[in-house]
């Protein structure tokens, strides 16, 4: 294979290099969400211990919970994007000819780049107007709750606009 200056493998080794950014990236994301996942079960014990043992309820948990909800579900929404593991109806558009197939796959590539510029673009205009609101009971900006979005829509133009290139590639051979 020869890239455009007509080196051999050049444009390749570089497509593999982004390749493997791009899954080292996503296998991040997949362990920050697993690690919050077991901070979660943790507060939630501590939670009933308080609760029935204690007999005092630590009232924090229940935003700080809705906080690490939020980062898991951003960050394992961008890793489905990344692995394409996420929620799609595809049987229509695979059942379709060649042709027609491959243009709504990229139809489809083109509304989640959309899509995630659009969540980055909103959750950031969120982050820059909470910055001087608490979330009660813990204390922390308002930001927090919203930095998910920006993470998860750079992500998702990121990852989109990697499968996107090389869907176009092939299709150019």
């Amino acid at each position: 294979m020869q890239d455009d200056q007509g080196q051999p493998g050049h444009a390749a080794g570089e497509a593999d290099a982004v390749e493997r950014f791009l899954d080292a990236t996503s296998e991040l994301c997949l362990r920050v969400a697993g690690v919050l996942l077991v901070i979660l079960i943790v507060i939630f014990g501590w939670l009933v211990y308080g609760r029935y043992i204690l007999n005092n309820t630590p009232t924090w948990v229940e935003q700080a919970a809705l906080v690490i909800v939020a980062y898991v579900t951003f960050l394992g929404a961008a890793v489905g994007i990344r692995r394409n593991t996420h929620l799609s109806i595809d049987f229509v558009r695979e059942a379709m000819p060649e042709l027609p197939r491959r243009v709504m796959e990229v139809i489809s590539d083109v509304a989640l780049i959309a899509f995630g510029a659009f969540m980055a673009w909103q959750g950031w205009h969120l982050v820059a107007t909470n910055l001087n609101r608490k979330i009660p009971l813990l204390g922390l900006s308002e930001s927090w709750r919203a930095a998910p979005l920006v993470v998860c829509g750079v992500l998702m133009v990121l990852f989109v606009s990697t499968g996107l290139y090389r869907r176009l590639r092939a299709l150019g051979r």
